[in-house]
Formats: structure tokens, sequence, C-alpha cells
């Protein structure tokens, strides 16, 4: 008797499946009865830590790899949505799969491009942020603040990124202490950040929870803002 294949039986008279078909199959055959144990015991939540993992994993590849590692990074990722979609699939209630999500994201993504899809014009990147934003708020009347929609489980760093951006919208503005010109760029601002960091520690300071802390100062402020 020869070993089972590792991979759906595509049929004599099938037409063979491409590799993102296969892949979708191998995940559900993991999940099904007879599968994986610990695969079929997953849920949205208990894959969280993962997701996250594998993120970080990409980034470290994009910021410092090779295309190989890129590649290989890509591929869990790509794993992580596959294995949530399966999920979602044989949810009780509300039930949807990776064709669903794939087509909401197509349905997505034409509807944000006019200026491709359609007869917008948006000549520059500029305008295609503020066409985006317009799109998007008419999407999501239920957001009535710029802070609505940011996670704010982000990285600290990250997320201040993102506050200050949403602050300059309605004209808030952090003082800027870091020169535009005459540096170099983002090797000296890395530099910086990092003395900022080991000053802190010298002074038994926790640099993440003082950055958590401004920033939620920052979006009262914003809020107080669009309160009038």
């Amino acid at each position: 008797m020869s070993e089972a294949s590792p991979l759906p039986d595509q049929g004599s008279g099938q037409k063979q499946s491409n590799p993102l078909d296969t892949l979708v199959s191998v995940v559900a055959r993991l999940r099904a009865p007879g599968g994986c144990p610990w695969d079929w015991e997953q849920t949205h939540a208990s894959l969280v830590k993962y997701l996250i993992e594998e993120t970080y994993e990409l980034v470290e590849a994009i910021e410092a790899g090779s295309p190989d590692d890129v590649l290989e990074e890509l591929g869990d990722v790509l794993y992580q949505v596959l294995f949530h979609a399966n999920i979602a699939s044989t949810a009780a209630e509300d039930a949807f799969t990776i064709d669903d999500v794939a087509a909401h994201t197509t349905a997505k993504m034409v509807r944000r491009h006019p200026h491709v899809f359609g007869d917008a014009v948006a000549s520059t990147a500029d305008d295609v942020v503020v066409m985006w934003d317009d799109l998007k708020r008419a999407e999501k009347p239920s957001r009535v603040s710029v802070l609505d929609g940011i996670p704010m489980g982000m990285p600290s760093l990250a997320l201040a990124e993102k506050v200050v951006g949403r602050a300059e919208k309605v004209g808030i503005y952090v003082r800027d202490v870091f020169p535009r010109e005459g540096a170099d760029g983002e090797a000296e601002l890395g530099r910086r950040l990092l003395e900022i960091v080991a000053s802190a520690r010298r002074g038994g300071l926790d640099p993440e929870r003082a950055l958590r802390g401004a920033l939620r100062d920052l979006q009262c402020e914003i809020r107080d803002s669009e309160a009038g």
C-alpha cells in the first residue's frame, strides 16, 4: 500500500489547481476531520499572536533580508490569512470563505480607485490620498473623529506617527524639534531616538509608557478640538 499523498488528490480528469488553490486545499485538509488536531482547535483569537509574529518577521525580511526571505515570510503571512478564512468558513453563524474575502477586497480597491477604474482624476499621490480619505469617510459615516479606526494596540512609535498625522488634519501640530534640512535623514533620527531611550533607561523612566501617555494627552486635545 502506497503512502498517502500530502496534497489533495486532483483526480485523473481534473484540471490541475494553481499553487494558491492548492494551498487553500492544504489548509482545509489540515483543519478537516482526520487532519491536524492542533489546527482544528485554533480560533481567530488563538492565532492573533502568530499573525503578529509572522507580520514582524516579514517586516524584518523586507528591511534586512534577501528576496528569498521576503518570499518565505510573505508565504507565512498568506498562510495566516488563509487559516483565518478557513476558520470563518466553518463558523456556525456569519460564515464566509476566502473567496468572499477576495471579492470584498476587490470591490473595495476598485471603489476606492475611481481615478483608475472610473472617471475621476488624480494626478499626484497626494490627490489619491485625499480622494481615498473622502471615500473612506463616505463609506464609514459612523466614524465621527479623525481618531476613529486607529488600532490603539499598534507599536507606540507607529501609533504616534498615525496620531500626529490625524492631529494635523484638525489643525493641531506637535512641536518639531528635528531639523528638516542638514540632517542625515532616518539615520540621524534613529540615532536620536536611541539616545532618548538610553537617557530614559538611565533615568529610570519607561519610554514606551511615556510615549503612550503623551499620545493619550494628544488624543484628548484632538477630541476637545473636534467637540468645539
